[in-house]
């Protein structure tokens, strides 16, 4: 396994950032991790009353929230929000993500950037590609992202792998841990993005292929073929693409409170609607996504009676399933890390703002390399 190869890709950065890069970001504060507003109810209507959020159902309230330290609100609801509770929130820089009770990304509403144009105007620079090809540094990241994204995948299956010898008895796993390690060294020799594409998209497809091993409890009712995601066709794929969709929108927020524009990206092509940095950004984290799925599965915190199939024959999580989830995911935010780069103690929560920080810094000049997150 060369994870080693992707750690040494970062050595440079990591030597000039110190314990002030963390420090100086007065932008990351602990309220960002701690007060996300979750509207799991489908017929919930949002509305505005003085300084608070108020929560309705059949024209009554049921719950009634100021909006000091809110940081963030995501709404599963199809009623949706009054004009003068979005207008409140623009006003009070609180992200509003609209979202589908099935999971899907729907859209965001956000107030005035806090950011400033210099920054983001040498974002729109350095991420554009001229007509001889991408330029040097967005390769650069690129290629980091990918090694880091396939680095993580390894570390999630060794982890089981050490908990659960058992789980490799046919060497698949095993094997898939070379594949990736390997695909990992060999990102760093591609010129092309469509090169560093090509091979993502193999290992990950061999990395699904044997996702489902490290399961070890509800093994009948877990289990995933392989990779779907509009829509998913297991439990296991709809666990996925509920926890990616809502990760992105955080790390979408989290660009936008570095000064970053999350829809400008320099992996993820640009298209209308979709915040492609953010994107970007969430591929060196799914590993914590994923290592998430499969905790909750083992320790039967989720069930099969969470989710529901639909005539479709798409597979998605019940009201309840949602917010077993959720709550799930908010503990999983609280637990505490040591940044692998930054060696700082932070709240897992706070993940996607230092990342962010670290990625603005790099834009900005200010140290040579963006350091990917890394798993340990």
């Amino acid at each position: 396994m060369k994870t080693s190869v992707c750690q040494n890709a970062t050595a440079t950065a990591l030597r000039k950032i110190s314990v002030r890069c963390w420090r100086s970001n007065g932008g990351i504060e602990i309220k960002k991790l701690l007060n996300t507003l979750y509207i799991t109810e489908e017929d919930a209507y949002l509305s505005l009353d003085g300084e608070n959020i108020v929560i309705k159902m059949s024209d009554e309230q049921v719950f009634r929230m100021p909006f000091a330290n809110l940081e963030s609100v995501f709404c599963f609801s199809y009623l949706g929000c009054s004009p003068a509770l979005m207008g409140k929130l623009c006003e009070c820089g609180i992200a509003l993500n609209f979202i589908s009770p099935q999971g899907r990304f729907l859209g965001r509403l956000q107030g005035t950037v806090r950011g400033n144009v210099l920054l983001r105007t040498a974002q729109i620079k350095m991420f554009s590609s001229p007509e001889t090809g991408i330029n040097e540094k967005t390769l650069g990241l690129i290629r980091n992202t990918v090694a880091a994204k396939l680095a993580n995948s390894c570390a999630v299956l060794k982890r089981s792998l050490r908990d659960y010898p058992e789980i490799d008895n046919d060497g698949s796993v095993s094997g898939c841990i070379s594949r990736l390690g390997e695909s990992a060294a060999a990102v760093f020799g591609y010129n092309d993005k469509l090169e560093i594409l090509g091979a993502e998209g193999s290992a990950a497809k061999a990395y699904f292929d044997v996702f489902d091993r490290m399961l070890v409890k509800q093994r009948e009712d877990f289990r995933m073929a392989y990779r779907t995601k509009r829509p998913p066709l297991d439990r296991i794929n709809a666990l996925l693409s509920y926890l990616y969709t809502i990760y992105t929108c955080d790390f979408s927020a989290a660009l936008e409170s570095v000064g970053l524009d999350s829809y400008v990206g320099y992996y993820h092509e640009l298209r209308p609607g979709r915040c492609s940095l953010a994107c970007d950004m969430v591929e060196e984290a799914r590993c914590i996504i994923e290592r998430l799925v499969i905790t909750i599965i083992n320790l039967r915190q989720i069930k099969a009676e969470d989710f529901e199939v639909q005539v479709s024959g798409a597979v998605m999580l019940t009201k309840e399933g949602r917010k077993k989830v959720l709550t799930l995911w908010q503990e999983k935010k609280r637990s505490v890390i040591v940044h692998p780069y930054l060696k700082q103690k932070i709240p897992l929560g706070l993940l996607p703002f230092v990342q962010s920080s670290l990625l603005a810094k790099f834009i900005r000049g200010e140290i040579d390399e963006y350091p990917s997150f890394l798993l340990k």
